[in-house]
C-alpha cells in the first residue's frame, strides 16, 4: 500500500511536469517554469497531492549532479580560454558585490554571519538553464555576446566548489586549516586539467573504447563514471558536485563526446525536471505572504540592483555598453545551485527552515520574473535610444537657429545634386 502511494505520486509528478512544461513553452517561456508551477500546484501550497518529498528531493540532488556533469561535457575549452580573464574577473566581482550587499542588509533583517554569507553566494549565481533558453529565444546564443554570457555562467559553476567548501567549514565549531589547502588544490586541479585538455585534440579512455558501439551500455557507463568521480571527490573532503564536473570535463574531450552527450542528456533532462519540480513542491506560499516586505526588497535587489552591477562590472572589463547591457539583464536571476547551497547550509546548521524557505521563495520568484524582466529591459533600452536620438536632433536644430539656421543650410548643401557642379566646371 505504501509503495502504491509512492507510485501514484510519481505518476502525478510526471504528468503534471509535462503539462506545465508544454503550457509554458506555448507561452514562449522556459519549460522549467512549468515544472516549478506543477510542483506548486501539487505541493502543500496548492492541492497538497504530494506529501512525502524525500524521494523527490533525492532525485533533485541527482539532477544537480548531472547538470554539472553535462555542463562539463558541453564546455568548449578553447572558447572558455579566450575569455577566461573577463569571465573569471566578472564572477569574482559579482561574488564580492553580492556579499557586500547582503552584509549591508544583514542588520535590517537580523541575519547571522552565516546567513549573510549564504545569501550572498546565492545572489551572485545565475541560472544556466534559463539564460541559455533566453539567449536562444533572442537569437544571441551563437553570438559573441552569448558566448561571454555562457563563459560567465561556467565561471560561476566553477565557483560552486569553493562556496560549498567554505559553507561546510563554517558549520564546524572552529576554523579548519585544511580549508585553504582544499580550496587551492581544487582550483589548481581544475586549472591544470583545463590547460591539459585544451592543448590536446581528444583524449582516449579505456572505458569509452570498451563501450564504443554498444548503445545499451553507454548511458550506464557515463553515469558510473560520473558517480564514481563524485564519490571519490566526496570521500576526500571535496564536494560530490566537483567530482561530477571533472568527470564531465574529461568525457567531453574524448573521441566519443557526441555519442556520450546524446545518450546522457535524456536522463539529465528527466532528473533536472524533477529538480525544478521539487523546488515548486518546497515553495511555501504562506511564508511569502507572512514576509512579503522582505521578499519584495530582496527580489528588487536580485533583479534591478544585480542588473546594474552586472552591467557596470562588464563595462569596467572593457565590454561595449550594448553587450554589457544584454548580458547584465539575462544574468539577473538566481540559479539552480541556490537550492544546493541552501541544502548544504541547512545540513551544516548555518540556516534553519526559515532561511531555506526564504532562499527557495527568492529562487522561484526570480526565475519566474527573469524572462519578463528581459522583455521589459529591452523595450526600455529601445525607447531610451529613440528618445536620446530625438533630444540630440532637437538640440542641433536649436543650436542651428531652427529650420533657417546653419544646420538646415548644411543639410541642404549636402543634399545638393552633383550635376550642378559638373555644369559649372563645363562652362
Amino acid at each position: 500500500m505504501h509503495s502504491d502511494i509512492h507510485l501514484t505520486e510519481i505518476t502525478l509528478v510526471v504528468v503534471a511536469a509535462l503539462a506545465g512544461g508544454l503550457a509554458l513553452v506555448r507561452l514562449k517561456q522556459p519549460p522549467i517554469l512549468g515544472y516549478i508551477l506543477a510542483g506548486i500546484i501539487l505541493g502543500p501550497s496548492g492541492l497538497a497531492l504530494i506529501e512525502s518529498r524525500e524521494i523527490v528531493s533525492t532525485l533533485a540532488e541527482l539532477g544537480v549532479l548531472l547538470l554539472l556533469f553535462v555542463v562539463g561535457m558541453e564546455l568548449n575549452l578553447r572558447t572558455f580560454k579566450k575569455a577566461w580573464v573577463i569571465t573569471t574577473l566578472c564572477t569574482g566581482l559579482q561574488v564580492a558585490s553580492a556579499l557586500a550587499i547582503t552584509f549591508l542588509l544583514a542588520p535590517l533583517f537580523g541575519w547571522s554571519v552565516g546567513m549573510s554569507l549564504l545569501v550572498g553566494f546565492v545572489m551572485s549565481l545565475s541560472s544556466t538553464a534559463v539564460v541559455v533558453n533566453m539567449l536562444e529565444n533572442i537569437n544571441e546564443y551563437r553570438t559573441e555576446t552569448g558566448q561571454y554570457a555562457i563563459g560567465v555562467l561556467i565561471a560561476q559553476d566553477l565557483a560552486i566548489v569553493p562556496m560549498i567548501l567554505i559553507l561546510r567549514n563554517l558549520g564546524k565549531s572552529g576554523f579548519d586549516p585544511s580549508l585553504i589547502m582544499k580550496l587551492v588544490l581544487s582550483v589548481s586541479f581544475i586549472v591544470i586539467l583545463i590547460s591539459y585538455l585544451s592543448r590536446k585534440q581528444r583524449v582516449r579512455l579505456p572505458l569509452t573504447q570498451m563501450i564504443s558501439g554498444i548503445k545499451e551500455l553507454t548511458p550506464l557507463a557515463c553515469l558510473t563514471f560520473c558517480f564514481a568521480a563524485a564519490a571519490i571527490s566526496g570521500l576526500i573532503g571535496l564536494s560530490a558536485a566537483y567530482g561530477a564536473f571533472l568527470a564531465g570535463l574529461v568525457l567531453g574531450n574524448t573521441h566519443e563526446r557526441l555519442i556520450l552527450l546524446e545518450t546522457t542528456q535524456p536522463i539529465q533532462s528527466t532528473l533536472l525536471m524533477v529538480f525544478f519540480l521539487s523546488i515548486g513542491l518546497l515553495l511555501d506560499i504562506n511564508f511569502i505572504m507572512d514576509h512579503w516586505t522582505m521578499v519584495l526588497v530582496l527580489l528588487f535587489v536580485i533583479t534591478f540592483v544585480k542588473t546594474a552591477l552586472n552591467i557596470g562590472i562588464l563595462h569596467l572589463l572593457r565590454l561595449p555598453w550594448s553587450q554589457s547591457f544584454l548580458i547584465g539583464v539575462v544574468l539577473a536571476q538566481l540559479g539552480e545551485f541556490a537550492f544546493l547551497l541552501a541544502t548544504v547550509g541547512y545540513e551544516t546548521k548555518i540556516i534553519d527552515s526559515y532561511g531555506q524557505k526564504l532562499i527557495i521563495a527568492l529562487t522561484v520568484l526570480s526565475l519566474a520574473f527573469s524572462p519578463v524582466w528581459l522583455s521589459i529591459a529591452r523595450r526600455l533600452k529601445q525607447r531610451a535610444s529613440l528618445a536620446n536620438g530625438s533630444i540630440f536632433r532637437e538640440m542641433i536644430m536649436k543650436a542651428g537657429g531652427g529650420r533657417s539656421g546653419w544646420y538646415s543650410r548644411l543639410k541642404t548643401k549636402i543634399r545638393k545634386p552633383k550635376p550642378d557642379i559638373l555644369d559649372e566646371d563645363e562652362s
